[in-house]
């Protein structure tokens, strides 16, 4: 009798595709700039409303400090600045997912790549420790193979390694990958990676979207798994 032994034939990878998580997965600005409000309030200045200061998340938490005082005709000292931007930190993480939620449809549009064979990740300027808190807080952790923040390597976005490497360790084939994202960030990311992009455009960003010149725009999570199915499709003629 003839014994067969197993194909020794490298394993393919699987496509994945990479989100970015503030503005493209969950709207975080109100539990973001909550944050940045409760240090005015402790330094004796005005708050601001979440709508002067939306663009901003996406640009991070010393951009949100420096605004705020800006507002009141305030200046900070380099010192100042790197002093409140740790209380930011402290007090962000501990309420992280207050009035955050995920964007209509994304959950779902997560599960269907899934279930049709697709490895997703996270690939975030948000410390890792935020972006996997969050993620967990938002019961959706678990759907993604890694969650890499700004500090996961040594280097991020726009850096395209970023997002190479995020493909890597979430062992996902860079030849059936695609970005999504909501800001001129991911896109010159994935464009520096040679990486299909996907927009959205209810994000963070002082551009619309379609002028940064991303592959694809969805307008909700719906369209999504068309989209990257369509992506994935051309990348692999």
């Amino acid at each position: 009798m003839a014994i067969h032994s197993p194909s020794l034939a490298p394993r393919v990878a699987p496509p994945i595709v990479v989100f970015d998580l503030d503005g493209t997965l969950a709207d975080t600005a109100g539990d973001l700039v909550g944050t940045l409000n409760a240090i005015l309030e402790a330094e004796g200045l005005p708050t601001l409303p979440v709508r002067k200061a939306r663009d901003l998340v996406g640009v991070g938490a010393r951009a949100l400090l420096q605004r705020g005082f800006e507002e009141s005709g305030k200046e900070l000292t380099p010192d100042r600045l790197d002093d409140l931007f740790q209380q930011f930190m402290i007090h962000y993480r501990d309420n992280i997912c207050i009035k955050t939620r995920l964007y209509p449809g994304a959950e779902e549009a997560l599960a269907r790549l899934q279930n049709a064979g697709f490895v997703l990740a996270v690939c975030t300027n948000k410390y890792e420790d935020h972006s996997v808190r969050l993620l967990e807080a938002l019961g959706i952790a678990h759907r993604f193979a890694a969650n890499c923040g700004r500090d996961t390597f040594p280097v991020f976005k726009p850096d395209p390694r970023h997002l190479t490497l995020t493909i890597e360790k979430a062992g996902g084939n860079p030849h059936r990958a695609v970005m999504v994202g909501d800001s001129r960030t991911d896109i010159v990311t994935a464009q520096a990676a040679r990486i299909p992009s996907i927009a959205v455009p209810f994000g963070y960003t002082d551009v619309p979207v379609k002028r940064l010149n991303p592959d694809l725009v969805i307008g909700h999570f719906d369209e999504l798994f068309d989209a990257v199915a369509t992506l994935v499709r051309l990348a692999a003629a």
